[in-house]
């Protein structure tokens, strides 16, 4: 079956389709022997595709895991300052890795897996699949602040897409909010915090579309559901 080379290394569990694009680009992938920078075709029934020196094959069974992120851990299989990773705390002999990310400063629900299709479904910004946060912030927004919240911001070189805000509680000069966003940029929620005047100190993501932590706790991981991983493929 001829596939494009990022879709079939993510089918071999070596990453998702994004990070195997720049696996590609970095010059670590070889077809038949043969270093390829760029995105190509490959036949899985002929070629034969090495990652840093290691023969790949599609994974036969699929992994889908929960991972209540504690902070000060990197989403990432290995890191570079010999900080603990996502894999420190999920310990499995099969290899899998994180979908998307989560700050070092910050906890909550991260999806691992070694099925390249479902990590695309998540990621894919056409999915505007949305996320949830909770979030302890300095002061209480006022409502033209928590207006211009929810109507875009200019963050960078972009503005955000329409985004909700609530206030849950109010102590001691922090407000406790819940944040939904369909977007995924680096640290797009502290930064939009940051510019309606009202900084984070504290975030917690607690759902992606119907996926929710429920009472799983910090540290904690378990295997999706049935239903949960059927929810995935439909998206």
């Amino acid at each position: 079956m001829k596939e494009r080379l990022q879709k079939y290394m993510a089918r071999c569990g070596v990453a998702s389709r994004r990070k195997c694009e720049e696996i590609i680009f970095q010059g670590r992938v070889k077809v038949n022997d043969k270093k390829i920078t760029d995105i190509t075709i490959i036949d899985d029934e002929k070629d034969i595709v090495k990652v840093d020196g290691k023969v790949i094959k599609p994974k036969d069974k699929k992994i889908y895991i929960m991972l209540n992120k504690p902070v000060e851990v990197i989403t990432s299989a290995k890191d570079e300052y010999n900080r603990k990773t996502v894999l420190d705390v999920v310990k499995i002999k099969e290899r899998i890795y994180p979908v998307g990310r989560l700050d070092y400063d910050t906890s909550g629900l991260l999806i691992l897996t070694n099925d390249g299709d479902v990590a695309f479904k998540l990621t894919h910004p056409s999915k505007e699949i949305d996320k949830v946060y909770i979030a302890i912030i300095k002061g209480t927004p006022s409502k033209d602040e928590i207006e211009k919240f929810k109507n875009g911001l200019k963050i960078d070189d972009y503005i955000t897409s329409p985004a909700e805000i609530k206030i849950l509680n109010v102590k001691g000069g922090l407000c406790e909010v819940e944040i939904t966003i369909h977007e995924g940029k680096n640290r797009q929620v502290r930064k939009m915090c940051d510019a309606i005047g009202h900084p984070v100190v504290a975030l917690k993501r607690i759902k992606i579309g119907r996926l929710s932590l429920g009472n799983l706790k910090e540290g904690q991981w378990r295997y999706l559901t049935k239903s949960e991983v059927e929810y995935i493929k439909s998206l």
